[in-house]
């Protein structure tokens, strides 16, 4: 039986450009899944004020990051599947198994991507969200599209996926792996900030369970690291709006420490799978230029998983229940 494997990441404009970061834009935050805010009043915000000005500036944003001819969200989360397609082919070579990279948002589709392996065959498709702690900002959105995608379709392939893998102990080795080679090559700094995604704090209290993973996810790297509670601390990024979103904030935490005598920062983003732009430009850029403004002096920033090693093998284990019919999936 052949099968396909969809690994699928947020998403990302096709070009560092103002109409194409408003056409990105304009599909991710429609989704009712990511904005909450009663319709009409959110359509009135989002075109007449969200696309207008802030497209260009996100626009100018991109511009500073692109690189090899894509947004790094895109060149990594491709480099990524290419490691573990590698992988699946050398553990299985006599396994029929197709392997590819979807978006959420922009291209490729999740439904051009399932309409591509239905079309070469595929029976069975596994659906694996790159996003660790599950939302319904981001994991259940994937599930939406999914659903809605074999709505239209009378013969449906059997298929599952994965929800979250926020506790699994490859993706938190990973993550220390990551951290232990950055303080091998750098020398430590005096606090590790673990800086998560943010989402409004009214989605957790309607029952979202993405802070709770992302306390999880924090105390399992801290205790894999062997650090005290006085030298790792958890904040929440990325907010837009006038809404309260998780707290303690990113930026208003990075100023907190550099007024109170940090010199020596470390700042990990274990929410991403791969560099974006809310890691590059806000995390080592404006939040960066914070730290330092306020008092501190080495704000250094730890990358992503990316493509590494670690994270390719952690992706391939994520697949191994998969191809092998197990019926145990990590949670």
């Amino acid at each position: 039986m052949k099968s396909g494997i969809v690994f699928i990441n947020l998403g990302t404009p096709a070009a560092p450009t103002t109409s194409a970061v408003r056409q990105f834009l304009k599909q991710f935050l429609s989704d009712r899944r990511v904005v909450e805010v009663p319709r009409l009043i959110w359509l009135a915000i989002l075109y007449g004020i969200i696309l207008p000005f802030r497209s260009p500036r996100v626009a100018k944003a991109y511009q500073q990051i692109w690189m090899n001819d894509m947004s790094p969200l895109r060149y990594f989360s491709q480099r990524l599947v290419d490691g573990v397609t590698k992988k699946v082919r050398e553990r299985y070579p006599n396994n029929e198994i197709e392997l590819r990279l979807a978006m959420s948002y922009g291209q490729t589709s999740i439904s051009d991507t399932v309409d591509e392996l239905l079309a070469a065959g595929c029976e069975r498709l596994f659906f694996l969200p790159l996003f660790p702690q599950y939302s319904a900002t981001t994991t259940a959105a994937v599930h939406d599209e999914i659903n809605r995608i074999f709505s239209r379709r009378r013969d449906i392939p059997q298929w599952s996926w994965l929800r979250n893998y926020h506790r699994q102990a490859a993706y938190v080795e990973a993550l220390a792996q990551s951290v232990r080679q950055y303080w091998s090559e750098h020398g430590r700094g005096e606090r590790l900030l673990m800086s998560f995604h943010g989402i409004p704090k009214r989605n957790v209290e309607l029952g979202d369970p993405y802070q709770r993973h992302c306390e999880e996810t924090a105390s399992a790297l801290a205790m894999t690291l062997g650090l005290n509670s006085n030298e790792w601390q958890l904040s929440y990024q990325s907010r837009l709006g006038k809404a309260e979103w998780l707290q303690p904030y990113t930026d208003k935490t990075v100023i907190s420490l550099a007024m109170s005598g940090i010199k020596k920062l470390d700042v990990l983003c274990p929410a991403f799978a791969v560099e974006c732009l809310e890691t590059i430009e806000e995390i080592d850029g404006e939040v960066h230029e914070y730290f330092v403004e306020n008092g501190g002096e080495e704000f250094r920033y730890i990358p992503c998983l990316n493509d590494s090693e670690a994270h390719q093998n952690l992706m391939f284990l994520l697949c191994q229940s998969f191809i092998e019919e197990k019926t145990h999936l990590f949670s």
